[in-house]
């Protein structure tokens, strides 16, 4: 292992590679082979292949292409979401179609993450290795400006402060934030709070909400109006 797995004594990242094209899957795991801290642990040529194999390898990271045969990544994302005992999985979504939908569908379906296919080798290391320690990430094209376009006309039909009631008023706050984009340590600072802290408050929100990950707190937070889409 890499010298801060071993000295954590964390086990590699175990990701799941799914994609309809060979060659883009050779070209990933050529990758990530070479890492220390990660593993390729399986690998699917359409969405339904991709399920199948999650409940089989239990992967912390799938690699999800969206345009797959069979079922498309999104809705191959929504059944492991949906899967008992796949909880921990995490979906980094592939693509190389950065229109604002897939944004909104693959972060609705349970997605912590959304990269395109031609970002450089070390920012794929870098998203794989954010989604597997649960938090939520973009792309840098891909900003939370979209997700607020897509939500936008659904706050109308979200009873957003009945859904929010069961926070605190420190959870709502911190759950703004997290909204806003705001990392545990950007929260801290905001509120005056140690970044541990800002974290047990995620958690928090998260468990009240129902919340996979971070991710989907950051939907919710659109969702119920609690961060108003910007001009």
């Amino acid at each position: 292992m890499s010298a801060a797995a071993a000295s954590s004594g964390s086990a590699p990242i175990k990701v799941l590679l799914a994609d309809d094209q060979v060659l883009v899957r050779s070209g990933f795991k050529v990758l990530l082979d070479v890492e220390d801290d990660i593993t390729v642990v399986g690998e699917a040529a359409n969405g339904a292949e991709a399920v199948e194999r999650a409940r089989a390898t239990r992967p912390d990271v799938v690699l999800m292409d969206i345009r797959m045969p069979e079922l498309d990544g999104i809705k191959a994302t929504g059944q492991i979401a949906r899967t008992r005992g796949l909880e921990q999985v995490r979906v980094l979504i592939l693509t190389t179609y950065d229109t604002d939908e897939y944004v909104f569908e693959a972060l609705q379906a349970g997605a912590s993450g959304f990269l395109l296919k031609d970002a450089g080798p070390a920012e794929l290391l870098h998203a794989i290795r954010v989604v597997a320690a649960g938090e939520a990430l973009l792309a840098p094209r891909i900003t939370r400006r979209l997700i607020a376009q897509f939500t936008a006309e659904r706050i109308a039909t979200q009873a957003g402060e009945e859904r929010l009631a069961v926070l605190t008023q420190r959870e709502r706050e911190v759950l703004a934030l997290v909204g806003q984009g705001l990392s545990n340590d950007e929260i801290g600072a905001e509120l005056f709070l140690s970044p541990a802290t800002a974290r047990t408050h995620v958690s928090h929100a998260m468990a009240k909400l129902g919340a996979r990950d971070r991710a989907q707190l950051v939907v919710i937070a659109y969702q119920t109006g609690l961060v108003n889409p910007r001009p």
